[in-house]
């Protein structure tokens, strides 16, 4: 047979080039070494997981620390509610139990409502009680840090926002408990005839733009978020969060005991969040929710209504408070004639991450009720937004069938999802087609749950641009941040509306556009008596008035006499006047107090207008010592005397988490150990795939 000859050109490869065995060797002694690093790396894991999922599976929450896992502390609280009047005193006790087996710090961030004024706190652990004493915020850390340092037991609180505070407290005794008592009061909200209380126990995940910085604080926060280019104090404000079945059984329950002492006849007592039980003696009516303690999951929300007829349409309030008189007062105009006018409605809706569940069926349902107040005269649009921001159509088109009908098709689709970036939104509502504007009215609603940490910059944002718009916040979700939702409302003229679930979407929509049809009362201002130094009023400036919506004005002055003369003007240019005699003031309590947060309020707003920093810090920090008020500039601190640490015994850390909210999706933040085993099952993934891909190449090298 002859020889097959290649063809020309052909040319044979190259046979495979053969390992030597000490090359062979050296690959396999590879491959045993890395197989062991990965084993030893992966086998902590698979202990922790196994560790977290009898942790999950008894209900029973841990935290990591130096030493390994430990029990977290219990937490529970009690509210203790007495309401005069207007004014709400408000005592609130927070249990902290150490259930591991060393001496613990701990740490905790919890929301209070917006208008609180804190003036009092105790620490207790055992059978000693020792005072709070109200400091520069500074001195307070000074102080706190020397006597955690020294084993002394140590409480302090500090404001971070109007409505979020953390209180810290140092060698917690293992197997023991320490409780920290606040006192503070707040104005209880009075609207359309009907009074509101609102207790927060917990709050929504606050998003966090802006670039990521290095914190130039030492000090331990416990927060998840690093401090950012727009929230220098990120790390302060976002507090770890878990479901109810990570916490151990009993931790994170609230018992609430509410007073009613409203000087007239109660007609009507109701809780739109929790069922409630009544008890009625004389003018007293007290209040408990009907399970005893509830969970610190939502808001506990209290309404209750005079007999009719018997609605407050003025009252005046006096207190006496070294040496200075403090007047309290509060007018309803009244529900004036309506007159027919057109608008421009821009409806905003948050369709962020922290929207999802409960709150995003719930905002839907507002847009749809809101499009169905429009006439053909109107004029709307639609505006999107979360880590983006989409208008429905590029300016805002007439309330017509065709227009109405894409819009409800739109918003019956929308889903959360993604970041919080509410600052485009605000522009894209405020500043579009204002070349075009023909409407009597323009007016912006805003549905959000105001889950965002950079409040300032949007406020400063809002007064900036607002121009002739209103802007109405709807605040949608069992705990949104009611700070952002009542401020965002002033500064833009217009009212805030609280949401909590579906069955409450069209009362209070049909309340809130019954007020947008027209303002009730503009142009007011007010002109005291002789004696009264006109600028001490709170609030400084008085905004329009809406229907149902009561004037509250705090001064101080002279001892109460003469009249109290408000001035206005009705839709229509038609002049509005009203008088109050002060002499017949009812006595009050903490009315100072009032004051003092108002104007401390007012201080901080001035920041906005790009007033001094360093002056401004200085008078609020006057005010928050002489009225003993926890401030941004001032805080609380109690300090034992007598050392009950052994100092060379270590002294662990652990956050206390929060509840996420009822009805929120997704997972709690800030504690991954409590989490499903993703991590290890991502790693043992990756080291399956290295393995198998060495022994593959491995049998490739043998075979060549």
């Amino acid at each position: 047979m002859l020889p097959v000859q290649p063809l020309p050109g052909y040319r044979r490869p190259d046979r495979p080039r053969r390992l030597t065995r000490r090359q062979l060797r050296r690959m396999e002694g590879a491959s045993l070494w890395l197989a062991m690093l990965m084993l030893l790396f992966v086998q902590p894991l698979f202990v922790e997981a196994s560790e977290q999922q009898v942790a999950q599976g008894s209900g029973q929450f841990h935290f990591l620390n130096e030493t390994g896992r430990q029990p977290a502390p219990v937490l529970t609280t009690d509210y203790q509610v007495t309401v005069t009047g207007l004014v709400a005193e408000i005592r609130l006790q927070q249990r902290f139990g150490n259930e591991s087996d060393q001496w613990q710090e701990g740490i905790y961030t919890f929301p209070l409502p917006e208008n609180a004024s804190v003036h009092a706190m105790t620490m207790t652990t055992g059978e000693r009680v020792v005072v709070g004493e109200i400091r520069e915020r500074e001195q307070a850390r000074r102080e706190y840090e020397a006597a955690r340092q020294e084993g002394r037991q140590a409480a302090r609180v500090d404001q971070q926002r109007p409505n979020l505070f953390t209180t810290r407290l140092a060698n917690i005794p293992p197997g023991e408990s320490v409780t920290v008592e606040l006192r503070f009061q707040q104005l209880v909200a009075y609207d359309s005839g009907g009074f509101r209380l609102r207790l927060p126990t917990t709050l929504t995940p606050r998003y966090i733009p802006g670039l990521p910085q290095a914190s130039t604080q030492a000090e331990w926060t416990g927060g998840w978020a690093m401090p950012t280019s727009e929230v220098a104090d990120a790390h302060r404000i976002t507090p770890a969060q878990v479901y109810a079945g990570g916490v151990a059984a009993g931790s994170h329950q609230a018992t609430v005991a509410i007073e009613l002492r409203t000087g007239v006849p109660v007609e009507r007592v109701e809780s739109p969040s929790h069922d409630i039980a009544e008890v009625r003696d004389g003018g007293t009516v007290s209040v408990r929710p009907v399970t005893g303690a509830i969970a610190m999951d939502r808001d506990f929300r209290l309404r209750w209504q005079p007999q009719r007829g018997r609605e407050p349409a003025a009252a005046v309030f006096h207190e006496r408070w070294q040496g200075e008189d403090y007047v309290l007062a509060m007018l309803v105009p009244g529900e004036q004639g309506r007159q027919a006018m057109t608008r421009e409605l821009i409806l905003v809706i948050d369709t962020s991450g922290s929207m999802a569940g409960d709150s995003i069926r719930q905002a839907r349902q507002a847009l749809l009720a809101a499009l169905d107040t429009l006439s053909p005269e109107d004029s709307f649009n639609i505006v999107e937004f979360n880590s983006h921001t989409r208008r429905l159509f590029p300016e805002a088109v007439a309330a017509t069938g065709d227009y109405l009908a894409r819009a409800r098709r739109y918003v019956r689709n929308l889903d959360a999802d993604g970041g919080t970036e509410m600052a485009p939104a605000i522009e894209a509502a405020l500043l579009q087609g204002e070349a075009s504007r023909q409407a009597d009215l323009r007016q912006v609603v805003f549905v959000t749950d105001g889950a965002v940490g950079n409040e300032q910059a949007l406020f400063r944002q809002i007064r900036q641009q607002l121009r002739d718009s209103r802007l109405f916040t709807v605040a949608i979700g069992s705990a949104p941040n009611m700070h952002f939702m009542r401020q965002a409302a002033r500064f833009g003229r217009g009212t805030y509306t609280a949401i909590g679930d579906l069955s409450e979407v069209s009362r209070q929509l049909t309340r809130l556009f019954d007020k947008m049809q027209a303002p009730a009362l503009t142009g007011i201002r007010a002109t005291w008596p002789n004696g009264f130094d006109a600028g001490t009023q709170v609030p400084a400036r008085l905004g329009d008035l809406y229907l149902g919506e009561p004037m509250m004005l705090v001064a101080r002055g002279a001892e109460p006499g003469g009249n109290l003369v408000v001035r206005g003007a009705l839709p229509g240019d038609q002049a509005w006047q009203r008088s109050l005699a002060l002499d017949q003031a009812a006595p009050g309590a903490g009315i100072h107090r009032l004051w003092a947060r108002g104007q401390v309020d007012r201080l901080l707003d001035e920041r906005l207008s790009g007033e001094a920093e360093g002056a401004t810090r200085e008078q609020v920090l006057a005010l928050g010592l002489a009225h003993q008020l926890v401030t941004p500039f001032t805080s609380f601190v109690a300090i034992d005397r007598n050392p009950a640490r052994p100092v060379n015994e270590a002294l662990g850390r652990t956050a206390v988490p929060s509840l996420m909210p009822v009805g929120s999706a997704g997972q709690g933040i800030g504690y991954p150990q409590t989490a499903t085993p993703a991590p290890l099952l991502m790693v043992s993934g990756l080291a399956g795939l290295l393995l198998a891909g060495l022994l593959t190449l491995g049998q490739r090298f043998r075979r060549a």
